[in-house]
C-alpha cells in the first residue's frame, strides 16, 4: 500500500455512516462487484472510491480551466 492509499484509508475510517453510504452508492464498474464478492472490505472500497473521485475532480478542474481560458480569449 502506498502512502497515498493509506491516506485514503484513514479518511474512509473517519467518515460518518451517511457519508459512507453516499460513497458506496456512487460506486460503479467492478468495484461494487468486488465488494459484493468480499474481495474488498468496505473500508478498502470506500478508500478506492475516494481516490477515484479525487482524480475525477482534478480532471474536471483542469478541463474547466481550459474552457475558461478559451472564453477569455474569445471575449477579447
Amino acid at each position: 500500500m502506498t502512502s497515498k492509499t493509506i491516506d485514503y484509508a484513514s479518511k474512509a475510517k473517519k467518515l460518518s455512516g451517511d457519508q459512507r453510504d453516499r460513497l458506496l452508492s456512487r460506486m460503479t464498474g467492478k468495484l461494487p462487484k468486488r465488494l459484493a464478492k468480499e474481495k474488498l472490505t468496505e473500508n478498502e472500497a470506500i478508500a478506492i472510491q475516494l481516490e477515484l473521485e479525487d482524480e475525477q475532480l482534478q480532471e474536471w478542474k483542469e478541463k474547466m480551466t481550459l474552457i475558461r481560458e478559451k472564453e477569455k480569449k474569445k471575449n477579447k
